[in-house]
């Protein structure tokens, strides 16, 4: 069964919890702040203990850190970036979680000053230790940069063994997607059973931010992708009230349109 979230817009984890379940989410896709890591035991003891107000929803977490890459070309910007990344997993972990979204070049207009290699190899090793804690680490696309490039996204998919987070308004915006040179679910195709969690909304453009979907008309081929590769956990990545609850309407019709097929629910259910 398909699982829709939020993201944690709203502070206060009670408001959170009573806003998500007044308007059917059944989790939260919760997005760190970098400024406000725990930084102690005890600051991680009481993030844990605040987390556990918002039961009985499903909390998965999202890493959007613009330019910390771990693999920067820099051995201390590099290195910085790794030990954030562990802390991170060792947060979750400690909260019990299993998926973190992380990305590759997010906020950056060049990739000049990253490394394929170093990213390949710092990936690898960072899905290891998220193993070791039984974290699931998933590669988001981006709408710039090499995870916007569904080749190149699929070999860092394929070449470190990380999962895949399906940033559908990413994939729209994209310049590999808007050039026709390639397809939205060319990010998925070459790893359907891969695809853990999705950022649903319709588009992204810059100075205006994401954009809800007008109607399901808008997005739903590109739901059908995620029903077809069996993505369970579907995050709707729009951070104000009236955006989030009109898409939240626009994917509750989608997945009621779908009900009467049981081969795309069953596929959902994996």
């Amino acid at each position: 069964m398909v699982k829709v979230a939020m993201c944690n817009f709203i502070e206060d984890p009670g408001s959170l919890r009573s806003f998500a379940l007044e308007h059917g989410f059944d989790g939260i896709d919760w997005s760190f702040d970098m400024q406000n890591l725990p930084e102690t035991p005890r600051e991680a003891t009481c993030w844990v203990r605040d987390l556990k107000m918002l039961a009985p929803l499903e909390i998965r977490y999202h890493c959007p850190f613009p330019q910390l890459d771990i693999g920067h070309g820099d051995p201390l910007e590099q290195r910085h970036a790794v030990g954030v990344f562990q802390r991170v997993i060792r947060l979750i972990s400690k909260a019990g979680g299993g998926y973190l979204t992380i990305h590759v070049g997010l906020g950056r207009n060049t990739t000049r000053m990253l490394s394929w290699e170093t990213t390949i190899e710092r990936l690898n090793a960072l899905v290891r230790y998220g193993e070791k804690h039984n974290v699931l680490l998933c590669l988001e696309n981006l709408a710039w940069g090499w995870t916007a490039k569904p080749n190149l996204f699929e070999k860092l998919v394929r070449l470190t063994g990380a999962g895949v987070t399906f940033d559908i308004g990413h994939a729209r915006a994209c310049e590999a997607v808007q050039t026709q040179q390639y397809a939205c679910e060319d990010f998925v195709l070459p790893h359907m059973d891969r695809v853990f969690n999705a950022h649903v909304y319709h588009d992204e453009i810059e100075g205006m931010g994401h954009i809800p979907p007008g109607d399901v008309y808008d997005i739903e081929a590109r739901l059908d992708v995620l029903m077809e590769a069996g993505c369970r956990w579907w995050a709707l990545e729009i951070r104000e009230a009236d955006g989030l609850i009109k898409t939240r309407q626009v994917v509750g019709q989608y997945l009621q349109a779908v009900a009467g097929y049981p081969e795309i629910r069953s596929a959902a259910q994996h």
